[in-house]
């Protein structure tokens, strides 16, 4: 195919079926992680975790340059409830939170912007609240 010749042209998306409604933000984002990890999230939130709300801020580790590259200000998402972090260098105990971040954020490679991610718990801070 040349510079000159005609490219067809994407076809049209379909329409939703009818009597369908569009799916929230954060049940789409459940399903959409749910159909990725094979798996589905947890809902039973364990004693002792941040409370699904809870204002945090997103902190950066003091031994290497993330893993976010700024320190920033979320919301602990009732999406899926806090899991213990299987990983090798966890610390014992540390639960692993979805977070909502206020605006969209980079990683310490420079991918992004991210609008929520799972976040270790060691890199959050929670934000008290404000006292009455």
């Amino acid at each position: 195919m040349t510079d000159s010749e005609d490219v067809p042209a994407a076809p049209a998306a379909s329409p939703p079926p009818p009597g369908s409604r569009p799916v929230p933000a954060e049940v789409g984002d459940r399903q959409a992680i749910e159909h990725v990890s094979s798996r589905p999230l947890r809902q039973a939130w364990p004693t002792r975790a941040l409370a699904p709300g809870s204002r945090v801020t997103v902190v950066r580790d003091q031994d290497w340059d993330g893993p976010w590259q700024v320190e920033f200000a979320g919301t602990i998402d009732a999406m899926g409830a806090p899991e213990p972090d299987e990983h090798a260098q966890s610390l014992s105990g540390e639960l692993l939170y979805w977070v909502t971040f206020d605006a969209p954020q980079y990683d310490c490679d420079g991918a992004g912007p991210y609008r929520k991610a799972q976040i270790w718990g060691r890199f959050l801070r929670a934000e008290r609240e404000p006292e009455a």
